[in-house]
């Protein structure tokens, strides 16, 4: 699921900034990635190593789906969900432009970003071929751990109403790199 991947990119991203704060409108994932390297002018961007984000889905609803696969879905998706990724020191010092979206997605704006003083709060949506997403995403970090609640909402022409999702983000540095993670 594409809002899985941008969720993830987000995730690792939360810990950076320190006490200075970058905020944008109407911006793309790029902007944002250099607007973050520059506020930590040259400095660590976040601690390198191996980080682990927990997911869970408080609510998933697809118009349209027929009740026992929506019962089935909410089944699935009810168990919390643990990804690993490895923040390399160059990483760490400047962000790429997948980031913070997690995937280099040139259809991709911020129509609100800001980050600084321990919160983050931004609105992004992506538009292709008749599809758009929407993601909203509030929350707080530190150096080596975070907490994000996002809320997505998506849609399409041949779609009846939008898919909605609203899930929670916790994540926390663990340690060293092992060389075992999947981004």
């Amino acid at each position: 699921m594409r809002a899985t991947v941008i969720l993830c990119g987000v995730a690792v991203a939360l810990s950076a900034c320190g006490e200075k704060t970058v905020t944008a409108t109407n911006a793309t994932p790029a902007e944002i990635a250099e607007k973050v390297a520059s506020a930590q002018q040259g400095e660590q961007f976040i601690s390198p190593g191996r980080w682990e984000t927990t997911m869970t889905i408080h609510d998933m609803t697809i118009p349209g789906m027929p009740p026992e696969m929506a019962a089935r879905m909410k089944t699935m998706t009810a168990k919390p969900r643990t990804f690993e990724s490895c923040v390399t020191p160059e990483e760490a010092k400047k962000p790429k432009e997948d980031f913070f979206t997690g995937e280099a997605d040139k259809s991709c704006r911020y129509d609100s970003f800001s980050m600084g003083g321990g919160v983050i709060s931004a609105v992004m949506h992506c538009s292709s071929e008749g599809a758009r997403q929407t993601m909203k995403m509030n929350g707080k970090y530190g150096p080596d751990s975070y907490h994000l609640d996002v809320n997505t909402s998506a849609s399409s022409k041949n779609q009846a109403g939008a898919m909605t999702m609203s899930a929670t983000m916790n994540a926390r540095r663990t340690g060293p790199c092992t060389g075992k993670e999947k981004a």
